[in-house]
């Protein structure tokens, strides 16, 4: 402690020796030390007045302090003393507790005694109030016959009580007074029979008569009272009164839970044997019946129960969880794909639309959004894949019956139905879209996923039907082939085909715009071009069975052509060009692109085999006159088969546009070309007139030069020989839009050689 003193001196003169550094720094403020010595002076009196009055202030409380702490020690010893003084009473006591035992058991008799004086009317007067109680009950005055009741319970139960208090043991005494108030228990359940009745039906009582209902739940909450006094009660004294407790309000709302689930399950009226829309009929019940009880339970009921029994929310509980388990129910039956839909369309949508749970009747208490779904999703999962499942069967099937019943129509007398338009066509896309459309539309009330995959499946299903309908379309061909007498529309039908696979298309984009709404969709988008090239391949096999047809018609006056009799005045062209035009009076009922690459390739067709007439070498002209006649013949009928072609190509916007006129002109042209070459009349230009005639063909081979050279029947074989050397030299280059006519051409078997001897 001194040393701690003078640690302290030393710190105090420190801050005194720099204080009086920080004052005297310059020699004016010696002026001032006077001063300085008189502020310090003050401020000292002043901290020393601060220290005395504190320390004076701790003084006093120590004082209080100690006062207070001797006046403690004092009350204990009092206490000590009063305990002393207690303890010494209690045992001199003990004998006389001991002595009053007789008073206590005559108290408790008293007791017993006063309860039983208390009760004793109604004892005597137990069969009579059970006989009235009985009669209420039958006669539907429940709320007097429970007042009876209560009255009985009561009696029976006060003693009860009071023998289980006098002697708990005594079970003798207890049955003797159970048996007696036997008739209780029997009411007590015959009163609760009719608060079920009452309750089963009380969507209907509500309506008819409120006030029973309302009887019926301040029965209950009368007795929810009574429970629970006797159950505070059993707390204190552990006893219990036979019957309790009833539990009535929890037996109530499981009555009414019983009655909801009777309610679902009995709206099933009739089985899929008995009508094949029974699941449609049954929803809708369902829906029309859970709809109508919860409006009036929402405007009604809650109205007769007290606001804690929270009614509408466990009705609506109820009946959630009632059609979920009805719904489970009939998800694990063996339904078919229409039934599939119809539940999950309801599941999904119906039930949480406004013609159910949003109606605006039971807003705001109904949140769609609290709800539970009705089916899990592994559930709605497996549901669905079994819809997919049935539904790719059903097409598979669908498909399979309408190309059958389409092929029995290709082998009928009549010529097929033509659209508005006038094209030919069979009733196959119409209805296998038709299909497709009905499939689509109800998908598309459970979900957009659902309609997509059924979309992707239908298009799947379509790419496989379209290879089918090729491979039928070509046995339809192939057997017309055989006998070409059988079937007698043979080219109608093979029109209504090829337009089918335009209608085809169309459907298909149509359908995808229609239930797409993302064309990149994948595995949607990639489905087309394959589908397009199927149907253009059947489109065009089905045009080349057309002119196959046409050409064998026209076979017998093909070989007319470029022979002695031709020359002589044959009129195979005009045989040629009415068959040409009665057949293109059908072709006129393609659908368009068809039918223009139809004509152009019908029209090339006729080119060509005119021009193999001519590489046929079944004439040669002896001399220049016959040339020029049969030159001339030839570029008459090339203008006979250019207004045939005209007349029967697809206008557009008319001829002096670009467009299938061109085409007409052109493969005509080539016959007035190689007419030019045979009319020749100076051998010496033959060379020059060959060259050109190269350079606008350049499919022309040398062994068409050396048969066009064997019909004119006057070129020399030095010529012939300089001819063929010079065309070797130099092969002309064919232009990107030229559509060769001669490479399909093959001269007889004479080799140039022999054709230069």
């Amino acid at each position: 402690c001194f040393l701690t003193m003078k640690e302290t001196d030393r710190e105090a003169v420190a801050t005194a020796v720099q204080r009086v550094a920080g004052m005297l720094q310059r020699p004016d403020q010696l002026d001032k030390v006077e001063q300085y010595r008189r502020r310090e002076a003050r401020k000292k009196a002043s901290v020393e007045a601060r220290l005395k009055a504190a320390i004076q202030s701790q003084l006093d409380g120590v004082r209080t302090g100690l006062s207070q702490l001797h006046n403690a020690l004092n009350d204990v010893k009092d206490i000590q003393q009063s305990l002393a003084d207690v303890s010494k009473d209690w045992r001199q006591s003990i004998n006389t507790i001991e002595s009053l035992k007789d008073v206590k058991d005559a108290v408790v008799q008293h007791s017993q005694l006063a309860a039983a004086v208390e009760n004793l009317k109604n004892i005597f007067s137990v069969p009579e109030i059970v006989r009235e109680t009985q009669d209420l009950i039958e006669q539907g005055a429940l709320l007097q016959a429970h007042r009876k009741l209560m009255d009985l319970e009561c009696s029976r139960d006060g003693l009860m009580y009071e023998q289980y208090r006098m002697d708990s043991g005594n079970t003798r005494d207890m049955t003797l007074i159970h048996g007696y108030f036997g008739s209780t228990q029997g009411l007590s359940d015959e009163l609760a029979k009719q608060l079920w009745m009452v309750l089963q039906r009380s969507l209907v009582t509500v309506r008819r008569d409120p006030t029973l209902l309302v009887s019926v739940v301040r029965i209950i909450e009368r007795e929810e009272k009574i429970d629970r006094r006797i159950l505070d009660r059993k707390k204190q004294t552990g006893f219990v009164p036979p019957g309790r407790p009833k539990n009535w309000k929890e037996k109530m709302f499981t009555i009414l839970e019983r009655t909801v689930t009777t309610r679902i399950e009995g709206t099933q009226a009739d089985t899929r044997e008995s009508d094949k829309m029974w699941l449609v009929r049954h929803l809708e019940i369902i829906r029309k019946y859970v709809l109508d009880d919860l409006i009036v339970a929402k405007n009604l009921m809650v109205q007769c129960f007290p606001p804690h029994y929270e009614i509408f929310k466990n009705l609506l509980n109820m009946y959630h969880q009632a059609l979920s388990t009805r719904m489970q129910e009939l998800a694990s039956e063996d339904l078919e794909a229409n039934e599939i839909v119809s539940l999950l369309t309801w599941v999904l949508n119906t039930y949480t639309s406004t013609e159910m749970m949003r109606n605006v009747e039971l807003a705001p208490e109904v949140d769609v959004g609290t709800l539970e779904p009705l089916l899990s999703p592994h559930v709605v999962s497996e549901l669905l894949d079994t819809y997919m499942s049935t539904l790719t069967s059903n097409i598979i099937a669908w498909l399979r019956k309408a190309l059958e019943t389409d092929k029995k129509d290709w082998v009928k007398e009549t010529e097929p139905e033509a659209d508005q338009d006038g094209y030919y066509q069979t009733t196959l896309p119409a209805i296998v879209f038709q299909m497709f459309e009905q499939n689509l539309q109800v998908a598309a009330q459970i979900s957009e996923d659902l309609k997509t995959k059924v979309l992707v499946l239908c298009l799947q299903q379509m790419n496989s039907f379209l290879s089918r309908y090729k491979d039928e379309a070509q046995l339809y061909k192939e057997e017309h082939l055989r006998n070409r007498q059988h079937p007698h529309c043979y080219v109608q039908y093979m029109i209504a085909i090829i337009n089918n696979c335009q209608t085809f298309k169309e459907s298909i984009v149509s359908l995808k715009r229609k239930y797409l709404k993302n064309e990149v969709e994948e595995g949607v988008s990639l489905s087309q071009p394959s589908m397009d090239g199927i149907l253009d391949a059947i489109a065009k096999e089905g045009c080349g069975g057309l002119l196959e047809e046409v050409f064998l018609d026209l076979e017998q006056h093909l070989n007319e052509l470029m022979t002695k009799k031709w020359l002589l005045g044959s009129n195979a062209v005009d045989i040629i060009c009415v068959t040409v035009e009665d057949y293109f009076n059908d072709f006129a009922k393609i659908k368009k692109p068809y039918k223009k690459r139809m004509t152009a390739e019908a029209h090339r067709r006729v080119v060509v085999e005119y021009l193999r007439a001519v590489m046929q070498k079944r004439i040669s002209f002896r001399s220049p006159e016959e040339r020029k006649e049969g030159a001339e013949k030839m570029v008459r009928e090339a203008e006979q088969l250019r207004f045939l072609f005209r007349n029967a190509a697809p206008r557009r916007a008319g001829w002096g546009k670009p467009g299938f006129g061109e085409d007409v002109d052109g493969y005509c042209d080539t016959i007035v070309a190689v007419a030019e070459v045979i009319k020749l009349t100076d051998p010496s230009l033959l060379y020059l007139e060959v060259s050109t005639l190269v350079s606008k063909y350049p499919d022309i081979r040398d062994d068409h030069i050396g048969a066009l050279l064997a019909v004119r029947g006057d070129a020399s074989r030095d010529m012939k020989q300089t001819i063929m050397e010079t065309l070797e030299q130099g092969p002309a280059q064919a232009s990107p839009s030229y559509v060769p006519l001669f490479k399909d051409i093959v001269v007889p078997s004479l080799n140039v050689a022999k054709l230069l001897k």
